[in-house]
């Protein structure tokens, strides 16, 4: 089958299209995947080009060639005790431990990571949700976020960030969005309360005080927001970068309400992101679409963070 794999480490790591055998062996609970689609996240790329760097034996190791976390595609095969699932079905899911590989033609995943593809969404749109949806759905929950809360969402107009206005708005909650200018009107368009233009001064000291303060740029920390967060205010990173992954932990031992999503998914937290799509309530954002042989450009562009939405690998021309 043909697989992107990574070639080298650190900044000098690249992706190429190769050909590999196929998975062979199915878990129990383990599907095998015809994948149609898949989608880029800056969780792999900042694995490969920074941890890696710092730790080079270690992640040598540990992480496997093939490449991806996303995947939509239908089921071909099943393991013994997978009930859920019909061969056939059209699926949607990741797993993190450490990586789906599902920039591959096939690739296998639990039962638990997976979900029924929503129909009124392509294969495309299906595997651009997987991390970014649940990590904004799991990020929200775990900052108390409540019908009436005020939520600030720095980094509305990216690929977390824009399931996370829709998620928090469908959730009843009042949301501002931070942005630069050019995308205020995008990021209204998908149901903003407010917006900040954050090339406009520093609006961390002025922006007023909310309940849920959700760093989805992984770049501030409860220090850098202080201002933001009112007297039972939450701080919640996705942690992706070094000063917010290691600092917020230790803000949260000093008493302060912070925490950084680390993002799993399950099938019930699917079927929920399901039912926001079926409802009108939730619509993913595809920023590009790129073939598998180019996958190298696609994960340049995603780290270019001018992306609006999600940037997406499409394996069967679909």
């Amino acid at each position: 089958m043909k697989a992107v794999t990574t070639t080298g480490w650190g900044l000098k790591a690249r992706l190429t299209l190769t050909d590999r055998q196929a998975p062979t062996r199915l878990g129990a609970e383990d599907v095998l995947v015809q994948v149609h689609a898949a989608s880029v996240n800056p969780k792999d790329w900042k694995l490969n080009y920074h941890a890696a760097v710092l730790a080079t034996p270690l992640m040598v190791n540990r992480l496997p060639p093939f490449f991806g976390d996303d995947l939509a595609g239908v089921v071909i095969d099943r393991g013994s005790k997978v009930t859920d699932f019909e061969i056939g079905d059209a699926v949607y899911g990741m797993d993190m431990r450490p990586r789906t590989a599902s920039l591959a033609e096939q690739a296998r995943i639990s039962q638990k990571r997976i979900a029924k593809k929503p129909q009124s969404l392509t294969f495309a749109e299906a595997a651009s949700m997987p991390l970014a949806a649940q990590t904004a759905l799991q990020g929200l929950r775990k900052g108390g976020g409540r019908p009436g809360s005020r939520v600030l969402i720095i980094g509305a107009s990216g690929g977390v960030g824009t399931f996370a206005v829709q998620i928090a708005k469908a959730l009843d909650m009042h949301v501002t969005g931070v942005c630069s200018g050019r995308n205020i009107d995008f990021v209204r368009g998908l149901g903003a309360d407010a917006t900040i233009d954050y090339t406009l001064g520093d609006y961390r000291q002025s922006a007023g005080e909310f309940d849920l303060v959700f760093d989805v740029t992984s770049y501030e920390t409860p220090l850098t927001c202080s201002a933001l967060l009112g007297k039972h205010g939450h701080f919640i990173s996705t942690g992706g970068q070094g000063v917010s992954m290691f600092g917020t932990p230790v803000y949260r031992l000093l008493g302060k309400k912070a925490g950084t999503v680390v993002v799993e998914s399950w099938r019930e937290d699917l079927e929920t992101l399901n039912a926001m799509v079926e409802s009108g309530q939730l619509k993913p954002i595809i920023d590009s679409v790129y073939p598998l042989a180019d996958s190298e450009a696609a994960y340049q562009r995603n780290r270019s963070g001018r992306c609006r939405g999600k940037v997406v690998i499409d394996l069967a021309g679909d």
